[in-house]
């Protein structure tokens, strides 16, 4: 623990607030903090610790390890014959700052297209022109403001101070492949090989609770409490009036004057929700839980983006100490060329960043560097079941990876690309030889590695749809639809993935469900 760390002012619980935000992830720190700049009284409640001032959360070097560690909610996608019946581990934040004090710092809000594509969807006034302000709002960029980029805002975003050799690597790999070398991949096209986005300060992770909560830490109208399980939603007269949360082990409700934000996450609002009664009747009733509120959409819709995690390479020489996250770079391109967008991403890792099931088939020691590739567009969609009818219990995760025929043929077409930029002429310095797989592969070959290999971006989101539809969870503000007094402001309210890591997107709705209930109040 650094000794001059902040720490979270002790109060006690009132009554009542304005506003309670449950989670305080991406998305409610971001609530939280517009909120109680406008003057509302706000209740945050975080079912992990506060983490702040932790060497392991802050030191970019070590941000793998955080998953299946101490701030981690351990869940598991399940098992399918898509993916050779493994069991894929989805690591979602249990600490202030939610995934963004674990995840790999990464800042993309992904292409145009893809949120005009939530509007075209039922999702009004979310097209990109109506969201862009927002994304901007977030950013406190290091070449400033533009036309595409914000400065001033609460999240520092910079590039790596040096560029690993690995990392220039897969950027001049991919030029021989004859896709674009870009300036910066969050401007008008998201298409071309770049130096990373990261939310990294001074060599330091800058999550959520650094850009949003440490400044207001101290604010008289804002109570954070931590290690305080939600269980329970009081509903009363077809409104949400309260929140029932676990303090030193006993359960405690709080009520609020004006509104209750979910921001838990695409696994644990659907989860809340459900323990509340709100969902699928039929999905209610297997389990025994009594119907509050009938919403048929609630749990489904599950989204993520599959990785093949990933191709690892012999290095020509040591590559010395890991520097910022492991990565450095990107690249985005199209796996046709007929496609409107890139749908295809790629990363690299000053390591070997194999899955268990690749690691024991291949012999990957000595010095090596990884490329991972996946699908951004990816069509597969799957589903959140409660297993059982308590808080904690059990659940069914499952994110359907490769179900799609559309996404397998991509992600194979991921794979043999990046061995191709990791073999490429200019590379001549870096690359020494294939490790996993230990050759170019035939096409079956390639199906037979991406089933082994394929894993998450960590990117789990759709699980309570926006829209104006019947399966619609959330309307277009976010207001859980048909209850008063309940909006969910994390990345479970997204229609359709966008082709990016979901960080950047659940902060921008957290940003506008601030706005959709100030403008309400």
């Amino acid at each position: 623990m650094i000794a001059s760390a902040p720490a979270i002012p002790p109060r006690p619980l009132k009554p009542s607030y304005d506003v309670i935000v449950v989670g305080a992830g991406s998305g409610g720190a971001a609530v939280t903090r517009r909120l109680v700049d406008a003057g509302a009284e706000v209740l945050l409640i975080e079912s992990g610790p506060a983490g702040i001032g932790i060497a392991e959360i802050d030191d970019p070097a070590q941000w793998v390890p955080l998953g299946r560690g101490a701030y981690d909610w351990g869940y598991d996608y399940a098992p399918t014959p898509h993916v050779n019946g493994r069991t894929i581990g989805i690591p979602r934040g249990k600490v202030l700052g939610g995934s963004s004090a674990i995840n790999a710092m990464m800042w993309y809000r992904g292409h145009p297209r893809d949120y005009d594509a939530w509007e075209d969807a039922g999702a009004k006034g979310w097209s990109f022109a109506d969201c862009l302000p927002y994304f901007r709002r977030c950013e406190d960029w290091r070449d400033g403001a533009s036309e595409w980029r914000g400065a001033g805002g609460p999240l520092r975003i910079e590039r790596a101070a040096e560029m690993h050799p690995v990392a220039q690597a897969l950027i001049d790999g991919a030029a021989e492949l004859g896709i674009p070398v870009i300036d910066d991949p969050n401007g008008p096209d998201n298409e071309g090989a770049a130096p990373a986005n990261f939310n990294i300060a001074g060599g330091r992770r800058w999550s959520a609770v650094q850009g949003y909560l440490l400044p207001i830490l101290d604010h008289p109208r804002l109570t954070v409490l931590t290690e305080s399980l939600a269980v329970g939603l009081t509903v009363e007269n077809g409104r949400c009036a309260g929140v029932r949360h676990l303090v030193g082990g006993a359960e405690r409700e709080n009520r609020a004057r004006e509104q209750v934000v979910l921001a838990l996450g695409a696994i644990d609002t659907p989860r809340l929700l459900m323990l509340a009664g709100i969902g699928d009747p039929a999905e209610l009733g297997r389990i025994g839980i009594p119907t509050v509120h009938a919403l048929s959409g609630v749990g489904r819709n599950l989204q993520d983006h599959p990785l093949a995690q990933a191709c690892v390479f012999r290095a020509k020489r040591p590559l010395g100490p890991v520097t910022g996250n492991s990565g450095g770079s990107m690249v985005n391109w199209k796996s046709r060329s007929d496609l409107p967008q890139a749908d295809l991403h790629a990363f690299p890792v000053q390591g070997n960043s194999a899955e268990p099931a690749i690691r024991a088939r291949y012999e990957i020691s000595g010095d090596v560097f990884s490329f991972g590739a996946g699908v951004m567009r990816s069509k597969s969609v799957g589903h959140l079941r409660l297993l059982e009818a308590r808080p904690g219990g059990a659940l069914e995760i499952q994110p359907n990876f490769l179900a799609e025929p559309e996404d397998l043929e991509a992600m194979v077409t991921a794979v043999e690309a990046v061995i191709e930029m990791a073999a490429a002429r200019a590379n001549a310095h870096v690359f020494a030889g294939f490790a996993a797989p230990d050759r170019r592969l035939s096409r079956k070959e390639t199906v037979a590695f991406v089933r082994d290999a394929c894993s998450t971006f960590f990117h789990t989101c759709g699980t309570c749809r926006m829209g104006e539809d019947e399966e619609a969870v959330v309307d277009s503000r976010l207001a859980v639809r048909g209850m008063g007094g309940l909006t969910v402001a994390d990345a479970s309210v997204i229609p359709i993935i966008p082709s990016c890591n979901t960080h950047a997107p659940a902060t921008m709705i957290g940003e506008r469900a601030a706005d959709f209930i100030l403008q309400a109040a």
